[in-house]
C-alpha cells in the first residue's frame, strides 16, 4: 500500500505540464476494438485506471505498446469476449467494452463495474441504450450478457439524464450500427466531443459534438487513426485550488482549450481568485487569502455542480477545502452523488468549520487552520482534496491508500515538489 506524507506549510511557486484528459483516454482506449488498424493516441496519462484499462483490453487480444505519453493500440486478433472479473469490479469504464464487443464479435460477457464509492451510479442508460440498438441483455447480481442475433440497427434514444458514460457507450456501439442514430440529452462534456472526434477521425460519422443532440451515422467499418487527448480541466483545476489555499504563484502548461475553463474561472471568480487564461496555458498569482464574494441581497453563495456545462462534480472535492480557507460562509450543493461529501469528517479532524447538512450539502465557514492528521482517500477527488488541505495545514499529513489517487492523477508527487510542496511517497 502507498501513502503520501506531505509537511504543510510551503507557498506554491513553480510550472507543471497537465496530463491527458483521464475521461477521454478511458473510452478511447475501448474505441481501439472497433478497427483491426492501429490506433495511435499521444498525452496519455500513465495513471492507474488507463493500467487497468489496459489489462482488459489485452486480455481480449488488443496489441498494447508505449513510448513515452504515446499509446499504439491494435485490436486486429481481438477474439476474447470475457472480461476478466476482478479487473472489471476496479474500475467503472470497464462497462463500455460491453457495447462494442457486441457490435463486432456478437457478445461480450463481464462482471458488474466497480469504480469510485460515491453513492448510487446507475447503468440504466447504458442498458436502455444498448437495447434500443439491438443489443440483448441478460443481468444478474454477479455477470452481465451482452449479445445480438444480426447487425445492431440505428434508433432515436432519449437518456433520462445526460450520463457521460452511458453516452459514451451508446456512441462506441452506434457507431457500427446500421442506419441513424439520434442521442437526445446527450452528455457533452469536453470528454466526450473528444471521443467523437476520435471515432470520427476512424471514420465514423458523428454530428452535433459539443451539443446534447447527436446524430450517429452508421457505417459498415473503421480504420485507424492518431490524435493527441486534450489537457485534464479537472486536474488544472485540483492545482489551482492547492495554489489557492497555500498562496504564491503557479503556471499550467499543456493542450489547453479556454472554452473548456469558463465555469470554472466563475466559480473561482467567488472566491475572489482570478487566473490568466490561455490556449495552452494557465497562470495565478495568490497575494492575499481567498475571500468569498456574496450574492446579491448580502445573501451566502451557493456553490453547486451540474452537467457540461454548469460546474463538474469532481471539481467540487478541491473547491470544498478552499472555502476552508476563505473568508465568509459558502453553501457547497453536491446535486449528482450522495457519497461524494463525506470526505468532510476528514476536514473537520483537520480542524475546518464545518457542518454537513444531509448528503448533498454542506456549510464551510473560513478562514481556520486546518493541522495535519493522518487519514484515507476514499475516492479519487477526495484523494486529491485531502492532498490540498494537507499542503496548507500546519504540521505533518500522510495520506493512506494513494492508490486511489494515483488512478486519476499522474505523477502526483513530482508535481507537488515541482511546485514547491514538501510531499513524499511511502511505502507500507
Amino acid at each position: 500500500m502507498r501513502s503520501i506524507r506531505i509537511e504543510g506549510g510551503s507557498k506554491t511557486d513553480g510550472v507543471i505540464r497537465l496530463g491527458g484528459n483521464k475521461n477521454a483516454a478511458l473510452p478511447m482506449l475501448v474505441a481501439s476494438i472497433l478497427t483491426k488498424d492501429e490506433v495511435i493516441l499521444h498525452n496519455v496519462p500513465k495513471i492507474v485506471d488507463v493500467e487497468q484499462m489496459l489489462e482488459i483490453a489485452r486480455a481480449l487480444g488488443v496489441q498494447v505498446s508505449w513510448e513515452g505519453d504515446t499509446l499504439v493500440l491494435c485490436a486486429k486478433d481481438v477474439t476474447g469476449t470475457v472480461l476478466p472479473s476482478e479487473l472489471c469490479r476496479r474500475i467503472r469504464t470497464s462497462l463500455l467494452f460491453a457495447g462494442p464487443l457486441t457490435a463486432r464479435c456478437g457478445s461480450a460477457r463481464l462482471a458488474p463495474p466497480g469504480g469510485d464509492v460515491i453513492g448510487r451510479r446507475r447503468l440504466d442508460g447504458h442498458f436502455y441504450g444498448l437495447q434500443k440498438l439491438g443489443v440483448k441483455i441478460e443481468a444478474t447480481p454477479y455477470v452481465f450478457s451482452f449479445s445480438r442475433d444480426k447487425r445492431l440497427h440505428g434508433s432515436e434514444i432519449f437518456l433520462d439524464e445526460a450520463s457521460v458514460t452511458a453516452t459514451e457507450h451508446i456512441l462506441l456501439t452506434a457507431v457500427l450500427s446500421s442506419g441513424t442514430t439520434i442521442i437526445r440529452n446527450a452528455a457533452c462534456e469536453p470528454h466526450v466531443s473528444q471521443l467523437a472526434q476520435l471515432l470520427n477521425a476512424m471514420g465514423a460519422r458523428i454530428s452535433g459534438i459539443e451539443s446534447n443532440i447527436l446524430v450517429v451515422e452508421g457505417v459498415s467499418k473503421l480504420h485507424g487513426a492518431e490524435m493527441t487527448i486534450g489537457s485534464d480541466h479537472v486536474e488544472a483545476a485540483s492545482f489551482l485550488s492547492l495554489c489557492a489555499v497555500t498562496g504564491g504563484q503557479i503556471e499550467l502548461q499543456g493542450d489547453i482549450q479556454p472554452r473548456h475553463y469558463w465555469m470554472t474561472r466563475r466559480v473561482f471568480e467567488r472566491f475572489s481568485l482570478h487566473f490568466t487564461l490561455k490556449p495552452n496555458l494557465i497562470s495565478m498569482k495568490v497575494r492575499s487569502a481567498p475571500r468569498l464574494v456574496k450574492d446579491l441581497g448580502n445573501a451566502i453563495p451557493v456553490i453547486a455542480d451540474g452537467p457540461w456545462p454548469q460546474f463538474p462534480s469532481d471539481m467540487m472535492s478541491c473547491l470544498v477545502v478552499v472555502a476552508t480557507q476563505a473568508r465568509g460562509t459558502s453553501l457547497f450543493f453536491e446535486k449528482m452523488f450522495e457519497s461524494r461529501l463525506y470526505f468532510v469528517d476528514k476536514l473537520v479532524a483537520m480542524g475546518a468549520n464545518a457542518v454537513v447538512c444531509d448528503p448533498h450539502r454542506v456549510v464551510i465557514s473560513g478562514p481556520v487552520r486546518l493541522h495535519g492528521i493522518e487519514m484515507s482517500s476514499p475516492d479519487i477527488r477526495a484523494g486529491m482534496a485531502m492532498v490540498v488541505a494537507a499542503a496548507c495545514a500546519r504540521g505533518t499529513s500522510v495520506i493512506y491508500n494513494a492508490e486511489m489517487i494515483y488512478r486519476g492523477y499522474s505523477e502526483l508527487v513530482p508535481k507537488l515538489n515541482a511546485l514547491g510542496i514538501q510531499a513524499q511517497e511511502l511505502e507500507l
